[in-house]
């Protein structure tokens, strides 16, 4: 008896000093645990892992019967790096201890991560954690979240937290909770445009060494390149490949090689499908299944090395690039990416390229740009209206084009780190997130525990050479609203073709799908333009002169003009009306094309007009 009753006086003083709240499993107080992370996703496992290394309570709780989430169940198992200009990984802490863990290999083994992200989870006496758990609803005191509302083994159950963070795909948590959010491509003024999903398949009979004889020796495969458990290209064997849905494109290859001998292939694109509606996710991946025979035939008879493929399966969910973003406190824009933009609350660094998956069976998808290095802020993972929460992931408050590098996995996971040491901290310190955001001292600490724990978090100013140019700000006005067209971005290498000359399809791109975009009430000005010039100028190659540049901008303002007007007449009009700035019309004076860099002022300086 005696022996029992010191266990229990045991229990309760580590309980006490530890700070830990007495929980019964069954019944739940409200004193409940420190820290709930909803969502098994690697973001959701780094933010476990980060408050648990800090001595808090944790609960993470996910839907599958395992962790890993879009890595495991979506066989997502190829990774999208970021590195410093001087080669130095950006995503450490949690993210590299699973990286080191898997072999440093940029594809993995599925299975071995399922088992890896397990082991670094169970690490941890205070965390707990729930599989096979639905999240349902919040639990909210006003504008707080508490606690939230499950359902396990097919029984509701109640969780309450002090903080709680969100590490669902899709900001199930902050949604829910009454956060605002923008859904795909709509902060840029296309709604209801997602980048596409993929349903990523398993091949069994592909001879891993001899396809990089193939690929390496022989050199029968061009723009195809392959190490010991990755291949990427085959782009142009594949882009020949005819889908017999056409909501269907097969894209070039990732190739990922498992334990087992099979490979997983990362190319299938499924057009049409809305992340946030389950039906619509069943059709696109039924859709994808029913497509996969005519492929796997396809790459027998076309693809050197494929002769012998077979299917071998598929995954069990899509991989569902977009669906919404959170906002926060800040959102990250496009051009905080590309311009390499580092913030005095970085939370993690990230490099990767500003890779946008194709939306729609009519464009290809397009690289915005590729950073040197960029800071995510604190601030865009404190959710607006809501308290006690943080949210992780590609549902962060990123703007459609900043996620096509911030919604990478690595770069998730440590913003994750952050997470958790956040909750923590701000729990220790009986702080919201939203005063810890506004507070440099706060965030600073923050920083340091972070870097304790193996963060990479070294300020830097990289100098921008585009910045300098006289037509920035129009540039920077193109590029948040996604204004150049697919086979025109700036691409892998930043070329902003500053000084050449502009072309009539692009010209009348920008100013168009400004109007569309940024101003739609004026979108009857875009149908008389298309009306006047009949669908002329869309010339992809011939340079735009001054004098339709000068009739085709006045048309955009809602300007009448004549047919007999010169370009200088022109000219002189779009000046004295301020559709011009000053500058535009100095370089225009002497000169009869337009350049890009022009392009970039006026669209700037007509949206400006417009909204006057």
């Amino acid at each position: 008896m005696y022996k029992k009753v010191f266990i229990g006086l045991t229990i309760i003083f580590s309980v006490v000093l530890t700070g830990y709240s007495i929980i019964s499993y069954k019944g739940m107080n409200k004193e409940g645990y420190d820290v709930i992370v909803v969502g098994g996703e690697p973001e959701g496992i780094a933010s476990a892992v980060s408050a648990a290394k800090n001595a808090m309570r944790v609960l993470l709780i996910d839907k599958h019967d395992g962790l890993g989430g879009l890595m495991t169940y979506g066989m997502l198992n190829s990774l999208d790096m970021s590195y410093g200009p001087d080669g130095a990984l950006l995503t450490q802490g949690t993210f590299k201890e699973f990286f080191e863990g898997i072999g440093s290999k940029y594809s993995f083994d599925v299975e071995e991560a399922k088992r890896l992200f397990m082991k670094m989870v169970k690490r941890y006496p205070n965390m707990e954690l729930s599989l096979n758990t639905d999240f349902v609803e919040p639990i909210m005191e006003g504008n707080k979240i508490i606690g939230i509302v499950a359902v396990k083994d097919g029984k509701e159950v109640k969780y309450y937290g002090k903080r709680i963070i969100d590490a669902t795909q899709d900001a199930d948590v902050a949604a829910s909770s009454g956060v605002p959010y923008t859904v795909g491509a709509e902060d840029i003024g296309l709604k209801d445009e997602f980048q596409a999903a993929t349903l990523i398949f398993k091949l069994k009979g592909l001879d891993w060494d001899n396809l990089k004889k193939i690929i390496n020796e022989e050199k029968k495969i061009p723009d195809t390149q392959i190490d010991d458990t990755s291949a990427w290209g085959f782009l142009k064997i594949t882009k020949n490949y005819e889908p017999h849905d056409p909501l269907l494109r097969l894209r070039g290859l990732n190739l990922g090689r498992q334990e087992d001998g099979t490979v997983l292939v990362n190319a299938l694109l499924i057009f049409g499908v809305n992340g946030l509606d389950k039906k619509s996710i069943e059709e696109g991946k039924q859709r994808a299944e029913k497509e996969l025979p005519y492929i796997i035939d396809f790459f027998r008879k076309n693809i050197p090395g494929f002769e012998k493929v077979e299917l071998a399966g598929v995954a069990s969910e899509l991989y569902i690039r977009e669906t919404r973003h959170i906002k926060g406190l800040y959102t990250l824009d496009i051009n905080d990416v590309v311009f390499n933009r580092d913030f005095e609350d970085r939370i993690a660094i990230g490099s990767y390229p500003v890779d946008i998956q194709a939306t729609s069976p009519d464009n290809f998808g397009y690289v915005y740009g590729a950073p040197k290095q960029y800071s995510i802020p604190f601030r865009c993972i404190v959710p607006q209206k809501v308290e006690n929460l943080l949210v992780v992931g590609r549902s962060a408050s990123y703007s459609h084009l900043a996620s096509g590098s911030a919604r990478t996995i690595p770069i998730g996971m440590a913003v994750g780190d952050a997470a958790g040491v956040a909750a923590v901290y701000s729990i220790k310190n009986n702080l919201t997130f939203k005063e810890i955001a506004e507070n440099i001292k706060d965030i600073k600490n923050i920083q340091e525990i972070l870097m304790k724990q193996g963060t990479y978090l070294k300020p830097f100013k990289i100098d921008n050479e585009a910045e300098k140019h006289w037509s920035i700000e129009g540039l920077k006005f193109v590029l948040h609203w996604g204004l150049f067209p697919s086979g025109f971005t700036p691409g892998y290498d930043n070329n902003y073709r500053f000084e050449e000359p502009m072309n009539e399809y692009v010209y009348n791109y920008m100013l168009s799908n400004m109007i569309l975009r940024a101003i739609p009430s004026k979108k009857e000005n875009v149908q008389r333009v298309q009306d006047l010039f009949e669908g002329k100028l869309l010339d992809r190659k011939t340079p735009i002169n001054k004098l339709n540049a000068m009739r085709m901008l006045l048309s955009y303002a809602g300007v009448k003009i004549g047919t007999e007007e010169n370009a200088e007449d022109l000219l002189n009009i779009a000046f004295e009306k301020d559709i011009l700035s000053e500058k535009v019309y100095n370089r225009l004076k002497n000169r009869d094309l337009v350049t890009w860099a022009d392009t970039y002022d006026i669209t700037r300086t007509l949206y400006l007009y417009l909204n006057r």
